[in-house]
């Protein structure tokens, strides 16, 4: 369910926990998710000790709903295959959530990337985002340079999602905020920026473990366009409302902060998606 090479996140990082201190995702207990050693919802360490060995067939249920959205485009079934993805492809939002611990970890490098003097990592002298190395850049020119700082290439398809999830996310705040300054965003626009990649990088987990079946179903090119648009959007809104309500109960994104609460994000918008498997 969640491959050796996922990153671990520190325990005081961790999603919230129930009242019964478990870190219970709030579905039914449908046995799909073996017990582990005692640590529940908190990330492997090391060797992947006590993560659940992914069954056989996991996502049929998402192909078979993601099918039918693919060639009617109803909205529903889109909605039941993200259920059955969550559910059964990773037994729950807590499993889920711990796959995509790499976007947390990112999410802080990417905030830092983004932030200005000793909370920027990579402004020191010598470093990729130093004044001296953005001088005369252009802002798609400086984009670049935020990718290759945060997510040097290494083979691994998250670390391509996450570039791509990068990119597209400062695009969007650019679009968003033409006047922005990659070197000086203010507080609002870095949130944006770590919320649009959270979406993003999402999506494209969603994308790599089951769109070959959405443009395999599709009845034509343009409509696998839309149909993905569709799912990715869908992804935004629901990555977007997880923030919004994080900050309304009064969280801050800050350095420190930055992986709790995109990791509660992730666990929030699983939980949604759960919600509507069958």
């Amino acid at each position: 369910m969640v491959p050796p090479w996922t990153p671990d996140v520190p325990s005081s990082q961790q999603p919230d926990v129930g009242a019964d201190g478990d870190a219970s995702d709030g579905s039914p207990d449908t046995g799909t998710t073996p017990p582990t050693d005692g640590n529940e919802g908190s990330p492997d360490q090391g060797d992947n000790k006590g993560s659940p060995i992914a069954p056989p067939s996991r996502f049929a249920g998402a192909r078979r709903n993601m099918g039918v959205y693919a060639r009617t485009g109803d909205s529903s079934s889109m909605k039941k295959g993200l259920g059955q993805y969550v559910r059964k492809g990773y037994g729950g939002s807590a499993t889920a959530t711990r796959r995509l611990a790499s976007t947390a970890t990112t999410a802080q490098s990417l905030f830092s990337a983004l932030s200005t003097g000793d909370n920027n990592s990579y402004s020191g002298e010598g470093g990729a985002l130093a004044p001296a190395a953005l001088s005369g850049k252009t802002a798609y020119e400086v984009m670049d340079i935020i990718v290759e700082a945060v997510a040097p290439v290494d083979g691994t398809q998250d670390t391509e999602a996450s570039r791509e999830s990068i990119k597209d996310a400062l695009a969007d705040l650019l679009n968003a905020h033409p006047d922005a300054n990659l070197d000086d965003l203010s507080a609002e626009q870095k949130e944006l920026a770590i919320e649009r990649f959270v979406s993003g990088d999402v999506f494209r987990r969603i994308d790599l473990d089951l769109g070959k079946c959405i443009r395999e179903k599709v009845p034509n090119t343009s409509a696998a366009l839309g149909r993905l648009k569709e799912i990715k959007e869908y992804v935004r809104e629901t990555v977007s409302s997880a923030f919004r309500s994080l900050k309304e109960i009064g969280h801050v994104i800050t350095n420190n902060t930055v992986v709790g609460i995109v990791q509660n994000s992730i666990k929030e918008t699983c939980e949604v998606f759960e919600g509507y498997a069958e």
